[in-house]
């Protein structure tokens, strides 16, 4: 009966590790409005204020636009972008050229949480294999925001440092 007890468990064991290694591609939710809801208010409005920006300023490059959006005294957790509302002008003006604001986001959303100041951006990004670059995965972008008095005040995500 051990005997058999451990074929099963080498059987499973080296089914289980392979099916832990099959990604389910992370996929973008198609209804942008059923992301930006809540039964609070004050969430709801959180989130499209995110929502906003990243359509007008972060997208389209409409950086006159960031203090309608971002406090004087924003503080940046990008190691690779300077704190302060100035120096994020800077950066998307470098990276951004002003065109049209679109009605959604174009970035591929899976979703837009909202808890107490702060709201959570998640978006599907492809990336290339390191091993094999012809190859493909998919993974997930976050985004943390944290809203003061109607306004993003702190922004935090999964950037590293580039060298």
């Amino acid at each position: 009966m051990k005997s058999l007890y451990a074929v099963f468990l080498s059987v499973f064991l080296a089914l289980s590790s392979g099916m832990a290694m099959a990604q389910v591609p992370v996929v973008a939710q198609g209804n942008h409005e059923s992301l930006l809801t809540s039964p609070d208010p004050k969430l709801a409005r959180n989130k499209r204020l995110v929502y906003d920006f990243w359509r007008e300023v972060v997208e389209a490059g409409h950086v006159d636009q960031v203090g309608k959006y971002v406090t004087e005294g924003y503080i940046q957790h990008n190691p690779n972008v300077e704190t302060g509302r100035t120096a994020l002008v800077q950066q998307i003006a470098k990276n951004v050229k002003p065109q049209a604001v679109q009605p959604r986001v174009l970035a591929p959303l899976v979703a837009v949480v909202a808890e107490g100041n702060f709201v959570m951006v998640s978006l599907a990004s492809e990336v290339a294999d390191s091993k094999n670059p012809a190859k493909k995965h998919t993974t997930t972008w976050f985004d943390l925001f944290r809203i003061e008095d109607g306004k993003i005040a702190e922004h935090w995500d999964s950037a590293l440092k580039l060298q």
